[in-house]
């Protein structure tokens, strides 16, 4: 195949925009699958879903009513914006103290046992770990989002790119340590978020499920029946949503509950985006007022804000709404700043591309060559859809984006750190799940598993197919070409 071929095989299905509901849908879903993890794990294939939506209200401590949409038996909240409180960073270095929020809906019966699952993507624990992590990333039909007559490709073509990816990637993981501190990081925010809630008056355990690495939300889920959760909070630690990241997570999550008579009936809400609240917007503010102090002339910095890039087709032909947000997002930081007098200059970029198809623009790396070109001496880098530190700040930005920004003319560089477990933020999330727990609601009880036959045939169909095009000449030229 030519490369122009590979390119239309990687374009999205059609997904209507007019619900997040749409994005759950059977139209992204391929046959059953499999990832890469020890047989100490068990493995959730994914199945044809139906979505169900519905319109309900939930009553927030504003004056007005929210809505939330139910999806596949999920509650989606959008959570209301309250006021920021701002505090000190903690993250396993103690305690923090946090003024009382009054929430009516958080007082708790004796036998309630309220969860929330924190949703990440994962990282390689090890260099060892590198290659086999980047098997259940491509073999995410939401990252490889391949139309239906070719999605028995889906494991073969992950594969191939994993192994093709591995050894960049090696050299990355390596540069920043020799893994990722994505884990570490999260099981801190996810302590810290505990905390904040135990303040709050509210009781919960906080769990961790990463995507494509441990822990699994297979293995979040065995820890919430194992504990009896009666009611659960699900916090995507994504600020927008994507299809290829809230999206892809919770459909993960749908396919384990509706197998599980248990979780099935679990009383369950999704905050599906929460780049809007004003915690978290003053919380981007803080730190990049506190950066801008570190240059000599700080009104004279070019506030470069740097996000994770998406294919443009997810945007224009499956309706992600994650650009519109990423720009409303940018929108809404600035006016915080300009509140507090600071009127820099400012541009957004998008990172991380990978592939033959074209991503979202403009691009990061040219972004900076340019504005060395234009004359920019000083700029303030910021990971604006990034709460913790990984290696898209730590390596991507930090050393090869340095680097260019360096060599296109820049002189004076400086880069916002992630959120992390900043005080003002984890509070804020704190109260994003208070406000989301009225709208719990149980999942539907609907069942049905692939014929294991059918599973077979087409897992012994595809690899045939994938060996005689995969390792074509022509085809392996094109992979190294647009993805090494």
């Amino acid at each position: 195949m030519e490369t122009g071929t590979i390119s239309r095989l990687l374009q999205p299905t059609k997904v209507p925009s007019s619900s997040f509901a749409n994005f759950t849908s059977s139209s992204s879903v391929c046959c059953s699958q499999k990832r890469l993890m020890p047989a100490c794990h068990s493995s959730h294939g994914g199945r044809e879903i139906n979505s169900d939506e519905r319109e309900i209200t939930v009553l927030s401590s504003e004056p007005t009513l929210k809505k939330s949409s139910v999806v596949g038996g999920l509650s989606l909240h959008r959570p209301v914006h309250k006021r920021d409180v701002v505090g000190k960073t903690f993250c396993s270095v103690g305690l923090s103290t946090y003024p009382r929020s009054i929430v009516e809906s958080s007082s708790q019966t004796a036998e309630e046992k309220i969860g929330v699952l924190l949703l990440n993507l994962g990282g390689p624990d090890t260099l060892h770990d590198v290659q086999p992590f980047l098997f259940n990333l491509f073999a995410d039909p939401d990252i490889i989002r391949l139309p239906r007559l070719f999605r028995f490709l889906q494991r073969p073509l992950a594969q191939l790119i994993s192994v093709l990816r591995a050894p960049k990637s090696k050299e990355g993981y390596a540069a920043i340590g020799g893994g990722s501190p994505l884990r570490k990081i999260t099981d801190e925010q996810a302590s810290a978020l505990k905390m904040a809630l135990d303040t709050k008056k509210v009781l919960a355990n906080v769990y961790v499920a990463m995507r494509y690495w441990h822990p699994f939300t297979e293995e979040a889920v065995h820890r919430i029946k194992r504990d009896g959760i009666t009611k659960l909070v699900v916090l995507p630690l994504y600020p927008q949503y994507s299809i290829s990241t809230t999206g892809s997570s919770v459909r993960a999550l749908q396919n384990i509950f509706k197998e599980d008579s248990y979780l099935s009936r679990l009383p369950v809400a999704v905050i599906e985006s929460w780049y809007q609240r004003q915690g978290y917007i003053k919380s981007m503010a803080n730190l990049i007022e506190q950066e801008l102090h570190n240059f000599t002339k700080p009104e004279e910095v070019m506030i470069f804000f740097s996000a994770h890039g998406v294919p443009v087709s997810y945007v224009e032909n499956a309706g992600d709404p994650y650009r519109d947000q990423m720009e409303e997002c940018i929108f809404l930081i600035m006016k915080e700043l300009k509140a507090r007098r600071i009127n820099n200059d400012h541009t957004l970029a998008y990172q991380s591309r990978v592939g033959p198809v074209q991503w979202l623009k403009p691009y990061t790396d040219e972004v900076l060559v340019e504005l060395g070109q234009k004359g920019v001496k000083s700029l303030l880098a910021v990971p604006v859809s990034f709460v913790s530190e990984h290696i898209e700040t730590l390596e991507e930005i930090d050393m090869e984006y340095k680097e260019l920004a360096l060599e296109s003319g820049i002189e004076n560089w400086g880069r916002v750190p992630a959120l992390n477990c900043t005080s003002s933020f984890i509070t804020d999330l704190a109260d994003a799940v208070i406000e989301a727990l009225p709208s719990t609601m149980a999942m539907s009880t609907s069942t049905g598993t692939e014929d294991p036959m059918q599973y077979f045939m087409k897992m012994l169909f595809g690899s045939l197919l994938a060996f005689v095009f995969l390792f074509s000449p022509k085809m392996v030229s094109a992979f190294k070409k647009n993805i090494l």
